[in-house]
């Protein structure tokens, strides 16, 4: 069993940047696929971000490339989102995700953290 804890949320102005962190425990999840997907209210859950278990692929929903990072820690179980440049549409909550599968889609991921909010606003 994995258990996921993100931390790092809050408030953020337009333009500024947050970084995200997500650390896993209970086994380690060097060898899974690790992933970021978010839900704005009144809407579905979306993928973020994704990186594979050695950390050297990493991709991208298009509404986040090259504004935020993905990125991990694996001696230490954790991943990252650097979000730069954040936008007011980036507002929602924030799931970190494990998988044992480097993908994108939402039922690959088989262990999901609690979720945090991320307000985007001047």
């Amino acid at each position: 069993q994995v258990h996921l804890v993100e931390s790092g949320g809050g408030v953020v102005q337009p333009g500024g940047s947050l970084t995200l962190s997500c650390t896993a425990s209970g086994r380690t999840v060097s060898s899974d696929a690790m992933g970021w997907f978010r839900q704005a209210p009144g809407k579905e859950r979306t993928f973020v971000a994704t990186i594979n278990w050695g950390g050297y692929q990493t991709y991208y929903a298009n509404a986040v490339k090259g504004r935020f990072t993905i990125s991990r820690d694996t001696a230490n179980n954790t991943i990252y989102l650097q979000m730069t440049s954040p936008e007011p549409e980036d507002t929602a909550v924030y799931y970190c995700a494990a998988s044992h599968f480097y993908a994108s889609d939402y039922d690959s991921y088989a262990y999901w953290g609690q979720g945090l909010q991320v307000t985007v606003s001047s």
